[in-house]
């Protein structure tokens, strides 16, 4: 008994069409351009493991290049926008810079969490207390009364430690620089002129 064929040549022809289309479009996907990936962006990191208090140099830093998305809002392109500028924290090799991480209004905000925060840099009664200090760290300013030397005066409480600088030769001691409400930081900046002024860690 012989089966029945009519079908037969019209699905095989469907079938080769579909296949040759198919072909086709792999041929054409093989041969257009693939989409182009992301434009990469400068950025600028540190070059070195760098402590906090470092003076930035060109040497200090280099520029890498990644994508936009991940780059940061506020970060850094140029060795020029850092030279000569404070480190406020600790950075690791490779690690991006921000304007945060200087030294500057941007940091005193962000570090006191006030707005209307200022800095003020001082040199400590005992210099080996400022091994003690790190970026962030809370303390109350202390000095002796200008009228009864035995009696304490606290000049600003609840200060906010932004960076410790290295001691140099022409000054004994590290530079301790504190963000403090603007009134307060004028005190204590007084007060360090002529009175010996010391902290205690909360």
């Amino acid at each position: 008994m012989k089966l029945p064929l009519r079908g037969w040549p019209r699905r095989l022809a469907v079938r080769r069409v579909v296949a040759a289309l198919l072909v086709l479009a792999a041929a054409v996907l093989a041969v257009s351009p693939r989409p182009r990936e992301p434009g990469t962006v400068p950025m600028l990191v540190a070059a070195r493991d760098l402590p906090p208090g470092t003076t930035l140099r060109d040497g200090d830093v280099t520029v890498s290049r990644l994508a936009p998305s991940l780059r940061p809002r506020s970060a850094l392109t140029d060795p020029a926008q850092v030279r000569g500028r404070v480190l406020a924290g600790a950075a690791t090799a490779g690690e991006p810079l921000t304007s945060a991480r200087l030294l500057g209004t941007e940091n005193t905000r962000l570090t006191a969490g006030d707005p209307a925060a200022a800095a003020v840099p001082f040199r400590l009664a005992d210099p080996a207390v400022a091994a003690l200090l790190t970026p962030g760290l809370r303390v109350d300013v202390v000095t002796v009364s200008a009228t009864t030397p035995s009696d304490a005066v606290v000049l600003a409480a609840n200060a906010t430690v932004l960076t410790v600088r290295p001691a140099d030769e022409a000054a004994e001691g590290h530079l301790v620089v504190l963000a403090l409400p603007r009134a307060e930081a004028t005190k204590v900046a007084a007060a360090s002129l002529g009175r010996p002024v010391a902290v205690t860690l909360r």
